[in-house]
């Protein structure tokens, strides 16, 4: 899905072509946040995009990016095996400049694996890779979550200014898509957790009909007995209802009226 733009600093005569880079890559983030499945998707497509557009001829970049949302899984995804190898490693060693840069939300640069001394452990490692220089940039999110693109050059000082400059504004531009994703993202999972609730409002209603008529009891005493059954097999409710209704029934599939 990767699209190649002209959003590189504008030079003399071709101000008006950056202009019009920029205005595609956003229009074209923009696609991808509609057309991606999930948020994860989605990364994988951007990070695609982002190697693409800040490599230069000798220095061709990896890129990674990580997401950290409230109460689900970290979302990572990288544009070649490579980046992927490189988060990875960091994350096993619980830190390195990607980890800062999301921790103190602030941009982390190192020049040169060989010379920095910050994460030792790590940068030994990166470096048998054929990674020469690392930049982090966080993403400034306005979703409770946290987010990082993360750059490796196989040079020693592969980010000059502009190089951090240009990194630096794109992140900016793709935080808010990714916001934009991450919205849709909690949408679709308030859908499906409710779904998935309702099927077991149906499912748990469905067996405190079956013990009140059997038991001859009210429903508050069926939905007691329900609990008690749950408890003993140390089992959850949905599932103890699912089996009084399969052992009557026989059926396992429980659709709702709510279903789409």
């Amino acid at each position: 899905m990767s699209q190649d733009f002209d959003i590189r600093e504008p030079q003399s005569g071709k101000v008006g072509r950056a202009g019009a880079g920029l205005h595609e890559f956003v229009l074209h983030l923009q696609d991808l946040v509609l057309a991606s499945s999930d948020v994860r998707e989605f990364l994988a497509a951007t990070a695609a995009i982002f190697a693409t557009q800040l490599s230069q001829p000798g220095n061709h970049l990896s890129c990674g990016i990580t997401v950290v949302r409230q109460k689900r899984p970290v979302a990572v995804a990288s544009s070649d095996t490579l980046a992927r190898n490189l988060d990875e490693l960091q994350n096993s060693f619980g830190h390195g400049p990607c980890l800062t840069a999301l921790r103190t939300k602030s941009m982390v640069h190192v020049p040169d694996l060989d010379a920095d001394v910050r994460w030792p452990k790590y940068n030994q490692e990166a470096r048998k890779t054929g990674i020469g220089s690392i930049l982090a940039v966080p993403m400034h999110l306005q979703a409770p979550s946290q987010a990082v693109v993360n750059l490796y050059s196989p040079n020693t000082d592969g980010f000059p200014h502009h190089g951090m400059d240009a990194a630096v504004g794109l992140t900016g531009i793709a935080a808010k898509a990714l916001d934009l994703a991450l919205n849709i993202a909690q949408l679709r999972d308030a859908r499906d957790d409710l779904a998935a609730a309702l099927k077991s409002r149906t499912v748990i209603d469905t067996a405190i009909g079956v013990i009140m008529a059997q038991s001859r009891c009210s429903r508050d005493a069926a939905f007691q007995i329900l609990v008690n059954a749950s408890s003993h097999r140390n089992m959850k409710l949905k599932e103890v209802a699912a089996g009084i209704i399969s052992g009557i029934a026989g059926e396992r599939v429980f659709p709702t009226t709510y279903d789409e």
